[in-house]
């Protein structure tokens, strides 16, 4: 594949340049997305161990500290809703504020990605004008020259043309591949924040771990039983 990608390229015409341009920069999009989302999988996942720990035994002040510094998407997404909960507020309003934090940190994730769908039908097009103009001077190079070289010239020039097609081929079907994975892959991201905000709305509507929470010096122990109340609920 390779040997037969590098003897397009030397056979091809001006056309082949743009779209070896056009495949280096969707490679780049491509490592680079890849292992974004990557790390954020893996962070995302460590963050929600944590909080849901944190949180578990109510420890809500260390949770939402922790979720300003770490910075991650999960974080992002859950310490909208720790702030509502501060503010004494019942689970429909903390629901709508994690949704708000999973709009905001969704940018992020999808960001570029639709850059490879854009390059790939570049490429491809990249080709086909390639191969018309190869054509139209093959033409243009045959009409001037002796009736009993046409037929090979022709054939050598339509063949020469072509590559630029083909080049442009196997540069657009790997980075559609990759497109594909790497949507996948972000909505594997996705789905994974709305598990997560379920799994925090529902363990902090249970005041079943109230009691276990860590009490700071100088505070009484309905303190952090208050905070984790929602609006609305009984004390």
């Amino acid at each position: 594949m390779i040997d037969t990608a590098v003897r397009f390229f030397q056979e091809g015409g001006f056309f082949m340049f743009p779209i070896a341009v056009v495949l280096i920069v969707g490679l780049i999009v491509a490592i680079e997305r890849y292992v974004y989302l990557s790390a954020q999988k893996l962070t995302n996942r460590r963050d929600f161990n944590r909080l849901h720990q944190m949180i578990a035994k109510r420890d809500l002040k260390g949770a939402l500290n922790y979720t300003q510094e770490s910075g991650s998407a999960m974080s992002t997404m859950i310490g909208f809703g720790l702030q509502r909960l501060a503010r004494r507020q019942g689970r429909e309003e903390i629901e709508y504020a994690m949704e708000e934090g999973l709009l905001d940190v969704m940018p992020r994730l999808e960001k570029r990605t639709q850059y490879l769908a854009t390059l790939a039908n570049i490429a491809t097009l990249l080709g086909l004008l390639g191969t018309i103009i190869g054509l139209i001077a093959a033409f243009t190079a045959v009409a001037a020259a002796d009736p009993a070289q046409k037929a090979s010239l022709l054939s050598q020039s339509i063949s020469v043309a072509m590559n630029t097609t083909a080049f442009g081929l196997m540069s657009a079907i790997p980075m559609l591949l990759i497109h594909s994975l790497l949507q996948t892959k972000t909505n594997e991201i996705v789905d994974s924040f709305e598990m997560a905000g379920i799994k925090v709305l529902n363990l902090l509507s249970d005041g079943s771990g109230s009691k276990t929470a860590a009490q700071p010096q100088g505070q009484n122990a309905a303190a952090p039983a208050q905070v984790a109340t929602p609006a609305g609920s009984p004390a």
